[in-house]
């Protein structure tokens, strides 16, 4: 497919590769895709599309915007900073504080740059690593009028995502920050990529690793979702950034604005949307899809529940 989109563009979708500022003035490289045939002056809801942590705008998120756009919304999946085609040095660098303004930045260019996007009318839906940022988004930025999470993790919060006792949470702590004094002295960052440059051809060719490390490799190392720009992982400090941030503390104040979390029965990840569930104020839902792993809601268009997302955005702008 062409460009190292994993998915084919609906013949009646158009897809325009965009670039724009965030706030910090970093540019940000993104598709918006827009139902082919609308007259000059049709305005539609709109939707900010954010991939999974370390994935790009070709992959997953390239599914839900090109999916949601043929149900008559204007969506936008973009490259968070430092990432694929943003701009950003050193590359592979998170910062939940930049990865959170990805979202608003996408906001900024859809109510004053995009043609037929009704501004008052603008959701987020945001894919596995990208949820958690969403809803950090979401929570201060009062244009979002809807957010809906897909097999949701919240990279922040590494001590639960590890089981951190107090004493290896100091020494994750301590490793980290003498990896600082190193790359400072190496002039570039520690990055350890977790997917290979070239795709397997099958499954049965996948190295054997732990059930969690297969589920990835199932989706990032063969053609079914790689990339040559994403190949896994954030540099190794990134990961400070990561336990000083929490994505979820004001997550409350999203209402009277709706979540939908959507995950699957048998989602090694389910944890963090029902935590997250659980903390948010009403109006708030959940939709659980059986028989369905993580990694099954990036792609599987059996599994993902198009109609239900379409009917709770739409929904959430007459609220």
């Amino acid at each position: 497919m062409s460009y190292g989109y994993i998915t084919k563009l609906s013949e009646n979708v158009e897809r325009q590769h965009i670039r724009y500022n965030n706030r910090y003035r970093t540019a940000i490289a993104a598709d918006i895709y827009t139902p082919k045939n609308l007259e000059e002056d049709r305005l539609l809801p709109a939707i900010v599309i954010g991939a999974p942590y370390g994935s790009t705008k070709e992959q997953a998120a390239a599914i839900y915007a090109n999916t949601f756009a043929q149900l008559g919304f204007v969506t936008l999946a973009f490259d968070q900073v430092y990432m694929g085609e943003s701009a950003g040095e050193p590359r592979h660098v998170a910062s939940p504080d930049l990865y959170a303004e990805s979202f608003s930045a996408a906001v900024d260019y859809l109510g004053t740059k995009a043609k037929h996007v009704n501004r008052e009318q603008i959701s987020v839906i945001g894919i596995s690593g990208g949820a958690g940022f969403a809803l950090s988004a979401a929570a201060v930025d009062t244009r979002i009028k809807s957010v809906v999470t897909i097999s949701m993790y919240d990279m922040t919060d590494i001590r639960e995502m590890a089981n951190l006792a107090p004493e290896q949470l100091f020494q994750l702590k301590d490793q980290l920050s003498k990896q600082r004094w190193n790359d400072f002295e190496n002039g570039q960052p520690d990055y350890h990529p977790s997917f290979p440059e070239e795709p397997y051809d099958s499954i049965d060719d996948l190295p054997n690793h732990d059930e969690l490390t297969n589920e990835w490799l199932r989706f990032y190392a063969l053609k079914r979702g790689f990339h040559p720009n994403a190949r896994g992982t954030a540099t190794t400090t990134s990961n400070l950034a990561m336990l000083e941030f929490s994505a979820l503390d004001y997550i409350k104040e999203i209402s009277p604005r709706p979540i939908l979390f959507i995950y699957g029965d048998n989602a090694h990840s389910r944890s963090y949307s029902e935590r997250a569930y659980y903390l948010a104020n009403q109006p708030k839902q959940r939709l659980i899809v059986e028989n369905c792993e993580h990694i099954d809601l990036y792609d599987n268009m059996e599994k993902i529940p198009v109609d239900q997302i379409a009917k709770f955005i739409k929904d959430s702008f007459n609220a």
